[in-house]
């Protein structure tokens, strides 16, 4: 039987998670740390989708691309952004020095655990000559470097990170958690009856009729199980999303939207954009529509990649990948339309899942498009699809219409976006572009929090993606380092 109290007990094992784990084993090694995950060990994560080619999304009860140690990133192509210009929000609450010596520090942690070495960039030479292409086009280019870990890597670089904890904090793996507790729970006249058991995959955990408490006290698990702690973190990663949003309510913690990111991943051959790509690696490029000033950009370049799908609590979205040791003819990128909702709307993931349907109501899972068929106004088909100049890397996605699933703002700002590209790739606005949808990225309504990322719940931290103060792995793994030395610091 577990022990039924800890110092410090941790929400998910993502990047966040873990690198809370193994910043609490430096800098206080006698804290006694429970790591709680809702999927699988990094050993046991095999999905159909990336290791049965051709099988498809076979809808597992617990999307193991998602799941599990290493959180959503685990199978991603591993970008770590290593600037404070984009990547989440932590520059709102450090000075961005600070933030940016502590994204070289878990840099350097991931280089110990076997990293490449190499960094993409380009001179201020190079990078002048790309603004001004950008902006002669109506776009933004973001500075940065780029270390790329690879598809095949991440899992090697995260099983070290395992290895490394195994015998220094406790994991215990396949345990969801239902609720937070806090002080007032161990009142003997609270009802400790959990109104529903969410886990981390953002099901809803009812509210709660006691009072929310001062302090963060420990977990209960969905089988009922209660484990008490001195300091909780929260990094619940976007899988958990919307949980940590219910959760926050239920608290009575202030909570933010933050935006929607919903939009298409764009395939073309991989010469179209690699005088972009062999230097930056991933362009980031930011464009205001002309018809709504809706911001668009580009994220998760993938240059020689796949494009690939993902589970997300049963909605089939698309994502992809890029390996350092393998590589196919094209290059794959997401468009992605920024929205934030205003009074009296507070459901933007709701919203996000609700377009998520309709592209698996109308495909089965994820469609494809050529881009000609789209401004022609008509559907993908098979024979279409092989008129294509770029053959698709996801062959189990179904020919179609994305006209039927994106709202219009988003179809426009999408075009608009695809024509400003052409300006700089010329290529990527062809007809055999091909478009796949949907995209969407889920981010967690935000809580307020302070530089240490402790909400006003005492000794509840918030870290990661899923606790909407990041959207990136460097970001994720800076905000777990935060929570841990806070939590050092108090002892």
């Amino acid at each position: 039987m577990a022990r039924s109290s800890h110092d410090v007990i941790i929400i998910g094992a993502g990047p966040a998670g873990i690198f809370a784990a193994m910043e609490l084993t430096k800098v206080a090694p006698d804290l006694d740390v429970l790591l709680i995950e809702k999927g699988p060990d990094i050993s046991q994560r095999e999905c159909p989708i990336l290791h049965k080619r051709g099988v498809g999304c076979t809808h597992c009860a617990l999307c193991l691309i998602l799941s599990g140690w290493g959180g959503a990133g685990a199978f991603s192509d591993g970008k770590l952004t290593l600037t404070t210009e984009f990547g989440g929000f932590l520059g709102e609450y450090l000075d961005k020095r600070e933030l940016d010596k502590l994204i070289k520090y878990i840099d350097g942690v991931y280089r110990q655990f076997g990293a490449s070495g190499k960094v993409y960039g380009v001179g201020e030479k190079r990078f002048r000559e790309l603004t001004r292409l950008a902006a002669m086009a109506g776009l933004r280019l973001l500075p940065g470097q780029i270390r790329h870990l690879g598809t095949e890597k991440c899992p090697e670089i995260l099983a070290g990170m395992r290895d490394y904890l195994n015998d220094k904090v406790e994991i215990r793996f396949r345990t969801m958690v239902a609720e937070i507790l806090t002080d007032k729970d161990d009142s003997p006249d609270v009802s400790q009856d959990a109104a529903g058991a969410a886990g981390l995959s953002g099901g809803a955990a009812g509210p709660s009729a006691r009072a929310a408490g001062n302090r963060a006290a420990g977990v209960r698990l969905e089988n009922g199980e209660e484990i008490r702690a001195r300091y909780v973190i929260a990094a619940p990663g976007r899988e958990g999303a919307e949980w940590f949003r219910k959760e926050g309510t239920r608290l009575g913690l202030s909570l933010a939207n933050n935006p929607v990111d919903i939009g298409v991943r764009v395939e073309v051959p991989g010469v179209v954009t690699e005088h972009l790509t062999e230097d930056v690696y991933e362009p980031k490029l930011i464009y205001y529509s002309k018809s709504f000033d809706d911001p668009v950009r580009t994220f998760c370049f993938n240059p020689w990649g796949e494009v690939v799908m993902e589970n997300n609590a049963g909605l089939i979205t698309v994502n992809g990948h890029s390996y350092e040791g393998k590589r196919t003819e094209n290059t794959n990128f997401a468009l992605l339309v920024s929205k934030t909702f205003t009074e009296p709307f507070k459901e933007p993931i709701t919203y996000g899942k609700y377009i998520a349907s309709l592209a698996n109501m109308l495909g089965g899972g994820v469609i494809v498009q050529r881009l000609g068929d789209l401004l022609s106004g008509r559907r993908s088909t098979e024979k279409r699809l092989q008129k294509a100049m770029v053959e698709p890397t996801l062959k189990e996605a179904t020919p179609g219409d994305l006209s039927l699933v994106l709202p219009y703002r988003h179809l426009i700002d999408i075009l608009e976006m695809l024509e400003a590209l052409d300006k700089i790739a010329p290529g990527v606005n062809s007809k055999h572009t091909l478009l796949y949808g949907v995209e969407v990225k889920f981010y967690s309504s935000r809580p307020e929090v302070g530089p240490d990322l402790e909400t006003k719940l005492e000794n509840l931290y918030a870290v990661g993606d899923g606790a909407g103060v990041t959207r990136s792995l460097a970001q994720a793994s800076v905000a777990g380092v935060i929570a841990a030395r806070a939590i050092a610091a108090k002892g």
